[in-house]
């Protein structure tokens, strides 16, 4: 796992505040679903079962990285494009790299 950052100022509101039960609810889906592909393994199950579940699992986990960059887009950088100058940038950087790590 990358190294964790934190990088809204204190007292920020994080953009997914308003349905942070929804990804919770979201996550708690794809453990599920990976403590599954576990047991598959565990049990000797057949490859291409264990590959859809792994498939699922996957999934999963990218409707969570959309919406959280979603509420990024739409949150912090676009705060902070209304304050300009630096902040902008740097926010704008850290949306350009974290969609590069999602799609890389």
């Amino acid at each position: 796992m990358g190294e964790q950052q934190e990088h809204a100022p204190e007292g920020h509101e994080h953009g997914y505040i308003g349905h942070k039960e929804d990804l919770l609810k979201r996550l708690r889906r794809a453990e599920g679903q990976v403590r599954g592909v576990h047991r598959m393994v565990e049990e000797d199950t057949y490859c291409i079962d264990i590959l859809t579940q792994v498939s699922a699992a996957t999934k999963a986990l990218e409707r969570v990285a959309l919406s959280l960059l979603d509420d990024h887009l739409r949150h912090c950088v676009a705060s902070a494009a209304e304050e300009g100058g630096e902040v902008a940038q740097e926010k704008l950087r850290e949306a350009t790299q974290a969609i590069s790590r999602f799609v890389g």
